[in-house]
């Protein structure tokens, strides 16, 4: 049987997997595909704790469509600003792009 402690392990897990690919890797499409985990390790939790809440109610489910709809416009305008920073700078590797300093 699956319970809320195993939901919130998985979650703890995942976010956990999240945050290091954001502060150890360097290339922009791993760090947003680490974003997208986080935001799923928090969609496991809303849903984990409105499943096996005290009163059952809907909105743990609400938050995570929710999420999940923020993170498509995030994919869809992030993969945007890296195709355009690939066509001027020929590399997606974070470090490497200054186009901001004077």
């Amino acid at each position: 049987m699956i319970t809320a402690d195993h939901l919130l392990l998985l979650s703890i897990v995942l976010f956990s997997i999240g945050v290091l690919g954001v502060l150890t890797r360097r290339n922009a499409i791993i760090i947003f595909m680490s974003i997208e985990l986080m935001l799923n390790a928090a969609n496991l939790n809303f849903v984990a704790f409105s499943r096996f809440g005290k009163v059952p109610e809907l909105t743990g489910q609400t938050f995570a469509t929710f999420i999940i709809c923020v993170a498509a416009g995030e994919v869809a305008i992030g993969l945007a600003i890296i195709i355009a920073l690939f066509r001027n700078k020929e590399t997606v590797q974070v470090d490497e792009l200054n186009l901001l300093r004077w």
